[in-house]
C-alpha cells in the first residue's frame, strides 16, 4: 500500500488570519526568529499498491479538482510520503 500527500496553501495574495494569529503568538512563546507564517492543508492518499507515476498524476489532478480551491489556494506539493522520508532521512534531517 502506498500513500502520497498533497499539500495546499492559500495563494500569497489572499490574507491568512489563522497564519497571521500563529504568528503572534510564537514570539509569546519563545520563538522570535520567525517572522511569518502561512498556514496550509495537507492531505494523504492512501493506494493499493505502490505509487506510480500515474498515481502521482491522478493525485496531482485530484488536488487541482477537489482537494483545492484554485481561486484562492495553490497546490504546492503532490509526493510519494516514502520517497519523501527517505530523501529527508538522506540529507540527514530526519
Amino acid at each position: 500500500m502506498g500513500r502520497v500527500v498533497v499539500d495546499v496553501m492559500p495563494k500569497p495574495e489572499i490574507l491568512d488570519p489563522q497564519g497571521k494569529a500563529v504568528a503572534g503568538a510564537l514570539p509569546r512563546l519563545g520563538f522570535g526568529q520567525f517572522t511569518s507564517v502561512r498556514q496550509g492543508k495537507r492531505f494523504e492518499l492512501e493506494v493499493d499498491g505502490p505509487v506510480t507515476p500515474e498515481v502521482l498524476e491522478a493525485a496531482a489532478a485530484a488536488a487541482e479538482q477537489v482537494l483545492s480551491n484554485p481561486v484562492i489556494e495553490d497546490v504546492v506539493r503532490v509526493a510519494d510520503i516514502e520517497a519523501d522520508a527517505a530523501t529527508v532521512t538522506s540529507e540527514g534531517l530526519a
